[in-house]
C-alpha cells in the first residue's frame, strides 16, 4: 500500500499518534515519516524478519527511537498497559487472527490509551461483498494473505473497543479493494 493517494490517510492516522506506540505490522517502515514529535518511542512489530531489516534505515532517520519486535500481533511480546498508543494501517487484512489480535492490542493499551487505524475491509454494497467473498480465497493467496471482506469497524467493535470516530468510502480504485475505513477506538 505504497500509493501516493494513501498519503493523506497516513499523515491523518500517524499524526494523530502520541507517547509510546506501538505500530501492528510496520513492514518496512513506511509510516516512520509520518510520526509527530509528541511520540517519545516506536515500538515497530512485524513477524517478517526481512521487512524489519529493510525499516532499519527508515527508522535510522527517525527524530524518535525505533524499536523492533519480531513478533505476531495474536501474540504480542509486550507488558500489560505499556502502550499509549497503538496504530494499524492497511495491517488487519492480513493478519491471520486479527479479533484476537486486536484482543492483545486492547491488553497492552494503557488506560485511555487509543487505536488509530485505516484499513481496507468489506464494502456496505451486497453486490460488491458478494464479489469480496468471492474473491477473498484467491485474493488472499496471492497477496500476503489479504482478506478483501474483513467487516473492520466489526471487528474492532467485537474486539472490546469503542470506537470513537469512524470515517468511510471509496478510494478510486475498483470497489473490491478500494473501501476504507479510518478512525479511533479506545478499549472498553
Amino acid at each position: 500500500m505504497r500509493s501516493k493517494r494513501l498519503r493523506p490517510y497516513r499523515e491523518r492516522v500517524i499524526g494523530a499518534a502520541e507517547g509510546r506506540v506501538l505500530e501492528i505490522g510496520a513492514g518496512s517502515g513506511l509510516n516512520f515519516t509520518y510520526y509527530k514529535p509528541c511520540v517519545s518511542e516506536i515500538l515497530a512489530l512485524d513477524p517478517n524478519p526481512e521487512l524489519l531489516r529493510m525499516a532499519g534505515a527508515r527508522a535510522a532517520k527517525a527524530s524518535y527511537p525505533v524499536k523492533f519486535v519480531e513478533a505476531s500481533a495474536e501474540a504480542i511480546p509486550l507488558d500489560d498497559k505499556s502502550i499509549d498508543t497503538a496504530v494499524t494501517t492497511w495491517t488487519l487484512c492480513s493478519i491471520l487472527d486479527a479479533a484476537h489480535a486486536l484482543q492483545e492490542v486492547r491488553r497492552v493499551l494503557k488506560p485511555g490509551g487509543r487505536l488509530l487505524f485505516v484499513e481496507h475491509g468489506l464494502a456496505p454494497e451486497p453486490n460488491v461483498q458478494k464479489w469480496q467473498h468471492r474473491l477473498t480465497p484467491l485474493w488472499s493467496r496471492i497477496s500476503g494473505g489479504c482478506h478483501l471482506n474483513r467487516p473492520i469497524a466489526d471487528t474492532i467493535a467485537h474486539a472490546g473497543f469503542k470506537i470513537e470516530k469512524l470515517d468511510t468510502g471509496y478510494l478510486p480504485a475498483p470497489k473490491i479493494i478500494g473501501f476504507l475505513t479510518e478512525g479511533s477506538a479506545r478499549p472498553l
